[in-house]
């Protein structure tokens, strides 16, 4: 074996994704993946730089990264993905220790740096820490042609390209023989997949080939739609995919129509309720969760407000909320009426309260109620497991408890009937085949 490697992924689940793809590269050319800093010789960072908390968080890395080399635990160090996208020269004039630079998907260039060739064949996605093997992601495309006045992707990971159907489908399938139980579909848009080609979102057509080509026993859950790129036809057809679970991501973002124009979010207020409304018609059940950005320039008391009621007659089940950060070179940070962080933090304060009321209702609604979940960890010593069942993603929504564990195998499918709840969790028992 080859010196040992440690990557650390920060950011998104697309990150991830890119550096299992690096792993499986550098695994092919006779690097070891670890687990532990401790036992590498090489730590790559794989960094995010979407917004300020992403960009500090990464930074710190990168500290940690030159101290880690100066105290000779590490060989060499290296840098990789958006930060450097976004940053370029400037990051490595403050960081001169580092011996490998590389931005997102330059994958190869890594291999360069340690005199290493690019595999001729394309490589299969390896593992990090961070792998699940029976929970993976896949990238259905890179970048964003949405232009979002917010927004600093275009200008990081570039412009819309989606990934072939036939590509995508052997990585699940690959995925699939490795143990995946659940396939996440991610991109900066999953409803814009193939828009650049001919203006038309192709999204169904791969969803369509995925749900008759993989394993029966599988779940696709589909995560970030812009909602300006959906309409009945595709919630139509989601609902009518055997794999495709009831469950949808759709960043909102905002409700008030001038905020929408000012965030070039191309929707208004009618159309999001329109496309929230037209998901619950077709059952009533289906999980919604969205993200919500709190203080954006222009938000008054009134504009707030909208957000609040809107979470309330959707009955939205999932919410993300983040304070407003003008971001370097976005639109948005040259507006002026700029918010208060003290007001940012009280309406952020104030829309959590109420979500976790409409999220505990939510809930409420499975007590009793049976739910295949999928075991993601077994306590037998404590007499519990954790799973998840299609109202949960992974590492942004709650758990399931499972109380009578009875050494249920992590990765697999169980039947359990939910006995209480809470604001995010259950908690549940397996129902076992009688004989």
């Amino acid at each position: 074996m080859g010196d040992k490697v440690f990557i650390l992924s920060l950011g998104c689940a697309k990150n991830q994704v890119d550096s299992e793809k690096l792993a499986g590269m550098m695994t092919s050319q006779g690097f070891e993946i670890v687990d532990s800093l401790d036992a590498a010789d090489i730590v790559l960072v794989n960094t995010c730089a979407f917004i300020e908390p992403a960009v500090k968080e990464s930074i710190d890395a990168l500290l940690g990264l030159e101290e880690l080399k100066a105290s000779g635990k590490a060989k060499k160090i290296g840098v990789l993905g958006c930060l450097l996208n976004r940053y370029g020269d400037d990051l490595k004039k403050e960081f001169p220790t580092v011996d490998i630079w590389a931005k997102a998907e330059e994958w190869d260039k890594v291999l360069a740096y340690l005199g290493k060739d690019k595999p001729n064949t394309s490589c299969v996605r390896g593992f990090i820490p961070e792998t699940v093997k029976w929970s993976r992601y896949i990238k259905i495309a890179e970048g964003c042609n949405n232009r979002c006045s917010y927004c600093t992707i275009p200008e990081i990971r570039g412009p819309l390209r989606s990934r072939p159907i036939k590509e995508i489908v052997e990585e699940a399938q690959f995925l699939a023989s490795q143990g995946a139980k659940e396939l996440c579909l991610v991109g900066q848009d999953l409803a814009a997949y193939g828009m650049e080609i001919d203006g038309q979102s192709h999204l169904t057509e791969l969803l369509d080939i995925l749900d008759k080509d993989l394993p029966s026993d599988l779940w696709i859950r589909l995560l970030y739609l812009h909602p300006a790129h959906i309409d009945g036809k595709m919630l139509d057809f989601i609902s009518s995919c055997r794999k495709v679970l009831r469950y949808l991501n759709i960043p909102i973002q905002h409700v008030d129509d001038e905020i929408l124009s000012s965030m070039n979010r191309k929707v208004t207020e009618k159309d999001l309720r329109k496309i929230f409304s037209y998901a619950r018609s077709i059952d009533p059940d289906f999980t919604l969760r969205t993200t919500i950005i709190i203080g954006f320039p222009g938000e008054d008391e009134g504009k707030f407000e909208k957000v609040l009621r809107f979470l309330e007659d959707m009955e939205i089940d999932r919410v993300g909320a983040f304070l407003y950060s003008p971001e370097d070179g976005t639109e948005a940070a040259t507006l002026g009426r700029q918010v208060p962080e003290r007001i940012k933090q009280e309406r952020y304060d104030t829309l959590m309260e109420l979500q976790a009321f409409l999220s505990l209702r939510r809930q409420e609604r499975f007590l009793n109620r049976t739910l295949k979940v999928l075991v993601e960890e077994n306590h037998n010593y404590d007499g519990y497991a954790l799973g998840r069942s299609y109202r949960e993603a992974p590492e942004v929504d709650g758990v399931i408890v499972i109380k009578n564990a009875n050494n249920l195998v992590p990765g697999s499918f169980v039947n359990a009937k939910v006995v209480s709840v809470s604001e995010h969790d259950m908690e549940a028992e397996v129902i076992f085949d009688e004989g």
